[in-house]
Order: C-alpha cells, then structure tokens, then sequence
C-alpha cells in the first residue's frame, strides 16, 4: 500500500475508541478513519465527531472498498470469524490480543493469514512500554539469567462481558497473564517451554480473576508468575535474578532499578506514554512497505499457547509441557 490508508475499525469502545483518536488526530494523510462498526448508541456520535461511516454489521465494513486495512477492538469470541472474512477481502488486519481463547483455533487463524500471504499484526502493544523495552535492553549486561519473577495486578474489572464466557472466552490468563508470557518472551528472547498453574474465582463468578504459575524457560531459566484483577491497586513488576546482579522493572510505575550486593541503582527510563501510537506508527510503515510486521500473527500465537497450557494446567494440576500441544 503506498499513501494514504483507509482504516476500519470494528468495535470502538474504551480500547477501539484510542486507535481511532489517535488514526484521526495522530497521522495526517498517512491514515484516514473510512469506517467503524459499533452496537452501541454511541457509535453514531462517534462516527459524526470522527467525521467516518458508520456500520451496524462489521461484515460491511471488511467489505467496503474504502477500508483498506482493519483493526478488530471486540470480544475475542469475533476474532476468527473477522479474520476469515478479512482473508477472503484480502485486507490487512491489526487485532486485539488475546489472539484466541484456545490455540487450536489461534493456529488455524494464523495458518490461514499465513497461507493467503495476507498480513495479521497482534496488538500485544506492552512491546512499546518503555520500562518492557529498557528491561529487554539491560538484561544481556548482567550474564546469565538463573530464576524470574513478574507480576501483572489489577482492580477487579468492570466489563460485563469479561464474566460472560461466551464472550470473554477465558478469565485473566487470556486477558492479563497474556501480556506477562509475551512480555517475558520478548524481554528475554526465550520460550516459555513448561507451565504448572493454579487459579481462583474471587469476584467473578464464572471465570477465574487470579492465576499463579510457575514457568520454566528454554533456557533453563526458572519463574513464578501471577495475574489478578482482585486488588483496588496497580502493579506490572519484573524481577531477573542474573549472574551479575538484579534487574527490576515496573511497567506501570515506570521504574527501572539495578541491584548490586545490598546497592539499589536507579536506572534512567522514560516514563510510560501511550503504547497503541507507536504500534500504529510502525503498522503504517509496514503497511506501505517500508519495514517488518511489528508483532506477527505467530507472536501472537506463541503467546495464546502459554495461555492455553496454563488453563490445562490448572485443570489437570500437572505440568503442561508447552511444546507437546
């Protein structure tokens, strides 16, 4: 694609609202909002203060000749029938994480993108955060990597749908523990090659709210992780025990620490900005063929199967070796 993108976005709530701002207000001519697709009342606000056409059915906006590529912001229960139709349209789409809820079903999404040589990008946006990527640069400096420690903690959630199952697919190992397994992946460039896990329901009903796990890396590298939507306070904390000392991050807080004997080192870090604009700058470069899929539809994957070992974990209370899926 060279010039200007025509963008549909397909769900423009909370999340899907932010591609749209920043696609209107961000990238002059290099994007243009040609359409959204939205249930609610407001959609038609939406569309009249973005100055775009509004669908009712999201099939019509995959279709419409004005979109040329599309962002899926909905609930991950759409995400396979999108992404056959995007396919078939042969129109480029940029999807919300979780890729999936099941990896069987992650995996013939990205096999059919794969086959049809049509671009799939996965929104696994904590790739931009600047304390995720100062962790990534620091960590070679402190020798070999012997055990981990992260955490991904949240208020209790106030989406209705995340308590639907049908909908939500899964509790907080498909929508929180995610961002930890491919956050740890792209920080330490290793695989997540076994998962032992436990879960509990404590404010939702229905799907579980907290998961703890203990992971094992190709490495050798070994970890605890824990993701919870149970507690009225915030962290994103990052913990490498190394060769040559400790690394610690909080991708929330925005600190960045080294320790040295009993010496905490403040390390310099940008404070956390917004992770979707940067994701959009390199899709748009992508898009017009000028660099790489920032984060391709089997980064995605890889992560939705770490996700998937992890409930049968919980189910089974074993081991679930990852690579045996």
């Amino acid at each position: 694609m060279q010039g200007e993108i025509g963008v549909g976005i397909i769900g423009t709530g909370k999340h899907g609202s932010r591609y749209a701002n920043h696609i209107v207000e961000d990238f002059g001519t290099r994007f243009h909002l040609a359409a959204i697709s939205r249930r609610s009342e407001m959609a038609k606000e939406q569309a009249l203060a973005w100055d775009t056409t509004l669908f009712s059915d999201w099939r019509d906006l995959v279709c419409c000749n004005r979109v040329d590529a599309v962002i899926s912001a909905v609930t991950p229960n759409l995400n396979g029938e999108i992404g056959r139709l995007c396919v078939e349209m042969r129109k480029p789409l940029l999807i919300e994480k979780p890729l999936a809820t099941d990896f069987q079903e992650a995996q013939k999404l990205v096999e059919l993108f794969d086959r049809a040589d049509v671009p799939l990008t996965v929104a696994q946006t904590l790739r931009y955060n600047s304390v995720i990527c100062a962790l990534r640069a620091n960590l070679p400096t402190l020798g070999r990597l012997y055990s981990i420690s992260a955490n991904h903690r949240l208020e209790p959630s106030k989406l209705v749908w995340l308590e639907q199952p049908e909908l939500a697919g899964g509790g907080v190992i498909f929508h929180t523990a995610v961002h930890l397994f491919d956050a740890l992946r792209f920080i330490t460039g290793e695989e997540i090659v076994k998962v032992r896990a436990v879960a509990r329901k404590i404010f939702n009903p229905h799907l579980e709210d907290v998961v703890v796990a203990e992971v094992i890396l190709s490495n050798g590298c070994v970890g605890a992780i824990d993701a919870s939507k149970i507690s009225p306070a915030r962290t994103g904390r990052y913990e490498f025990i190394c060769e040559k000392g400790q690394l610690h991050g909080d991708q929330i807080h925005g600190t960045l620490e080294k320790i040295e004997g009993s010496h905490v080192i403040s390390l310099p870090v940008e404070q956390p900005g917004p992770t979707i604009l940067p994701l959009l700058e390199d899709w748009n470069t992508f898009l017009n063929g000028r660099k790489k899929n920032p984060i391709p539809g089997r980064e995605g994957l890889a992560a939705v199967k770490v996700c998937h070992a992890s409930r049968e974990s919980v189910v089974t209370g074993q081991w679930v070796d990852i690579e045996g899926l």
